[in-house]
């Protein structure tokens, strides 16, 4: 939460007031204010981020301005024909970048040099059959791939040396029909996966690579796989891992939103099991738009979600997050009409701006947004060419 929201919420009165604009003051006084509403203060350096271009078999590098936002192509990997490269993940240590070859049924393993150029390292690693999204646990240690055609996930253990990986016991596990999009959560102990086909989510316990489905318990919390509604694709979780939020880009919606197309569900996380509730409120609609979301993102202060559509109508939905229950509340003249899309949203990690993959153009669109409303605006010269259509993209921070 921005410096100003907070003071806005715990505003106690006159005097309370006095002692906030004071505490302002002496903050930008020391320029050190990291997320308020003066634009520019809370961006980072120059970084670098990564994305699969499926019709070349190829990944490639993109420089991110850490001031303005804007994208730049750098180098790309060798063309691989029939290979489809889809979602990446990132080691946190930065050495190594894995890209699914969804088409191949094969995972490649670059290296990364100082200067973030990829060298594939081997052989492209074995896997299931449709390997799609991936994510990398918080340790490191493990891969974890959805196998769409293969109604699983596989897990593998990583070298840190080397970055080889090896498949572990008992993988693949058992994901319900197609699973797509895969998260982590930010404690490491729970994995979400989404079933678009049947419109649900399929809920794993994690530890020491190794997946459980989520149980129920009689009485108690219901098991794992999660109605969340019709095509439920894209999910993101909030930074404190209490809240799960799903897309369902073709969901229909009652009265007054009959006329609008998908929602968002909202979950709340069971601390102990991992289970899922359905919030208070959910679905979440947008009050404009017949294309439904397919790309989902929390921002980084875990304000706001942010959901997009393809095409460029009312395209942009922005809410906020009650951060006691997770429940969306829509922010003033949300939906916008922007050029976005619905392949991802990807919240900068180093700055306050977000990036959005489209089905049609090929081109990655960036926005910023503010920090205490929520509101986005599109960065200068967005969107930005990498000459034919991104698969998944990925930060390195």
């Amino acid at each position: 939460m921005s410096f100003l929201r907070a003071a806005r919420a715990a505003l106690p009165g006159q005097s309370g007031l006095r002692q906030i604009l004071v505490a302002m003051v002496v903050v930008l006084a020391g320029l050190s204010l990291s997320c308020g509403s003066s634009r520019g203060q809370s961006r980072g350096p120059n970084h670098i981020a990564y994305v699969t271009l499926p019709s070349t078999g190829q990944v490639l590098l993109l420089n991110i301005d850490g001031v303005t936002g804007a994208i730049t192509s750098g180098p790309s990997t060798p063309q691989v024909a029939n290979t489809t490269p889809t979602g990446l993940a990132l080691l946190p240590s930065r050495k190594f970048l894995y890209a699914m070859n969804s088409r191949a049924n094969t995972i490649s393993i670059f290296s990364i040099a100082n200067d973030g150029t990829l060298t594939q390292t081997a052989a492209p690693t074995p896997a299931g059959d449709g390997p799609n999204m991936a994510v990398i646990d918080p340790s490191g240690k493990y891969l974890l791939v959805t196998n769409n055609y293969g109604n699983s996930v596989s897990v593998y253990s990583i070298d840190p040396g080397s970055g080889a990986l090896s498949e572990v016991a008992n993988s693949p596990f058992e994901a319900n029909a197609n699973p797509t999009q895969i998260l982590i959560t930010p404690s490491g102990q729970y994995v979400y996966v989404t079933n678009p086909g049947i419109g649900m989510v399929t809920a794993f316990s994690f530890s020491n690579g190794v997946l459980a489905q989520v149980s129920g318990v009689p009485g108690g919390l219901p098991g794992s796989p999660y109605f969340s509604g019709a095509g439920a694709s894209a999910l993101a979780v909030d930074g404190s891992g209490r809240f799960l939020y799903v897309v369902n880009p073709s969901a229909s919606n009652p009265q007054p939103y009959q006329n609008t197309v998908g929602n968002i569900s909202g979950f709340n996380i069971d601390p102990g099991s991992g289970a899922l509730t359905p919030m208070l409120g959910s679905p979440f609609y947008s009050t404009e738009g017949v294309t439904g979301p397919t790309a989902i993102t929390v921002d980084l202060t875990g304000s706001f979600v942010f959901a997009l559509t393809p095409g460029s109508s009312y395209s942009f939905w922005s809410f906020e997050i009650d951060s006691t229950t997770g429940a969306l509340t829509a922010i003033t003249s949300s939906p916008f009409s922007f050029a976005a899309g619905g392949l991802f949203a990807l919240a900068d990690p180093t700055g306050d701006f977000l990036y959005v993959g489209s089905q049609s153009g090929k081109n990655i669109a960036a926005y910023t947004y503010n920090q205490n409303t929520g509101v986005p605006t599109a960065v200068s010269g967005s969107p930005f060419s990498i000459g034919v259509a991104p698969g998944m993209m990925v930060f390195s921070q």
